[in-house]
């Protein structure tokens, strides 16, 4: 028979895998009786887990949310999966703010404590390196994320200052609909009030003020997207109702250099091999001349596909490139 002990974490592990849980199913589970199922439940209630009983013949127990966080109970891959979250977060990689980066490597030693010597074996064998870029994000301290979360689960209207705007500038008045990162850093998609439109800031230059405002009624992204095309969409250059996580301009090139020295640096555009010692390459930018530039980079002849705004772009980039030497 298993210990009281034992049996109480057997129980609590049970609750935290599903909603309800009918005091028959876990007295079978557990292989007790009804009356010492009760008994257990009473006994973690004292521990601190706020446990609701549902009355009737379908009745059952749930365990809820409280207003204290009680010890939980983690499978292997729940534990492991939590440990190497928090190594990346203390690590910097979530661009997060300094406290953050500190609270996630207090509770990382906090787990590693506890962990199972063939759990700590497991991330002893999968060592994490964050690389951070030479210019890493600025960080969003987390009290700033939490404030405008709250804006956006609420649906309040947000009042912020934002660095960029001059000291006498009143604040700025947004709709926020969605709190998002992209590339290391964090984002708010929002309505703004004053221009009457969709713009996309920066949070680590937000500063919210409180109260915030009164609440608002969701407005749907132009064209219907979803929050990842529309900002995808935005940082590619396009504008309005136009989204689309495509470029808006595109162009094809036969560059004079072998597929394998072309590949590492082909992004998110498509390379194929037209022989042994040239490529057609297909890329996108936000502008002509902005691929044009792009497409030099490569440092090797090159024989335009097309369309032709591209051959337009590269005869402008030749006569700034001459007036510029």
């Amino acid at each position: 028979m298993p210990t009281t002990s034992s049996r109480l974490l057997a129980l609590l592990s049970l609750l935290q895998t599903r909603r309800d849980w009918s005091g028959d199913l876990l007295a079978d589970r557990l292989d007790v009786s009804v009356r010492t199922v009760r008994r257990d439940v009473d006994r973690l209630r004292e521990l601190g887990y706020r446990i609701e009983t549902a009355r009737g013949p379908y009745g059952g127990y749930r365990l809820d949310a409280g207003s204290d966080l009680p010890p939980l109970l983690f499978d292997d891959e729940q534990a492991v999966a939590l440990a190497v979250s928090l190594e990346l977060t203390a690590a910097g990689g979530a661009g997060l703010g300094d406290g953050v980066a500190d609270a996630a490597l207090r509770a990382l030693t906090t787990l590693r404590r506890v962990l199972p010597s063939r759990l700590r074996h497991r991330l002893e064998a999968l060592p994490l390196i964050v690389v951070r870029p030479p210019a890493p994000p600025s960080d969003v301290g987390s009290g700033v994320l939490v404030a405008i979360g709250a804006a956006v689960h609420a649906r309040e209207v947000l009042r912020f200052d934002y660095a960029s705007d001059p000291t006498d500038r009143p604040p700025r008045r947004v709709e926020p609909h969605h709190l998002v990162t992209w590339r290391g850093r964090w984002y708010v998609v929002a309505w703004d009030l004053d221009r009457a439109d969709w713009r996309t800031y920066r949070a680590d230059r937000m500063a919210p003020r409180t109260p915030t405002g009164p609440r608002f009624a969701p407005r749907d992204l132009p064209g219907g997207a979803d929050v990842s095309s529309y900002l995808v969409s935005r940082f590619r250059g396009r504008e309005g109702t136009d989204v689309s996580p495509t470029w808006p301009c595109e162009g094809t090139v036969v560059l004079a250099l072998p597929l394998a020295e072309v590949l590492p640096y082909v992004g998110d555009g498509v390379a194929e091999a037209v022989d042994e010692q040239r490529t057609r390459l297909t890329l996108g930018a936000w502008s002509f001349p902005a691929l044009a530039a792009s497409l030099l980079r490569f440092d090797a002849d090159l024989e335009v596909i097309g369309p032709d705004e591209l051959r337009v772009a590269f005869g402008l980039l030749a006569d700034r490139c001459a007036r510029a030497s």
